[in-house]
């Protein structure tokens, strides 16, 4: 009876290969057939070899150090940006548009709720080219601000950006501060 091929890919094989080590350096003699399987399957992510075969997505036990920055995007980003921090022009690229939307989050103080006019504001304070309705409804639409049904109160929705949002947070906000 032949068994079935698995395929299998590891999104970073060096830190896939030092998991793989770490676990070998802890072990006195050579793992079994079966304890290799799992080593294999635990390297690249998984509970076990099990878990794998079961085509289960597992969060990677290895994970960077260090998130990846596409510095060239955060470069194309902040080109929308004044020497004053505000947004000059609405991006047309989605992502980009994204990224902006996380500097006009910034500007808005966490835990507190704002009507339409006070949120309008804010989002004011951190653009240019008069269209704050839009700014705003991509917050909400990209899950940065909650809303009301009847849409008379605001307020921002904590998380953390990503690695890019981060860079483009602390270049308009250190724009903003150097007039």
């Amino acid at each position: 009876m032949s068994r079935p091929h698995i395929p299998f890919a590891v999104a970073d094989v060096s830190a896939f290969a030092k998991s793989l080590r770490s676990q070998l350096a802890g072990r006195e003699s050579l793992p079994s057939h079966v304890e290799l399987l799992n080593m294999l399957a635990r390297a690249g992510g998984h509970r076990n070899f099990q878990h794998f075969r079961a085509g289960a997505v597992a969060e990677p036990m290895v994970r960077e150090t260090e998130p990846r920055l596409d510095s060239a995007k955060v470069e194309q980003v902040l080109r929308h940006f004044d020497a004053q921090g505000r947004m000059m022009r609405w991006p047309g690229k989605t992502n980009h548009q994204f990224l902006c939307l996380w500097a006009i989050w910034a500007r808005i103080p966490s835990g507190e709720r704002f009507s339409e006019a006070e949120i309008s504001a804010f989002i004011n304070a951190g653009h240019s080219f008069g269209d704050h309705a839009i700014l705003r409804r991509g917050m909400v639409d990209e899950g940065l601000l909650a809303r009301t049904p009847d849409g008379r109160v605001y307020r921002r929705i904590e998380q953390v950006p990503p690695p890019e949002g981060q860079a483009v947070i602390r270049e308009v906000l250190r724009r903003g501060t150097r007039e």
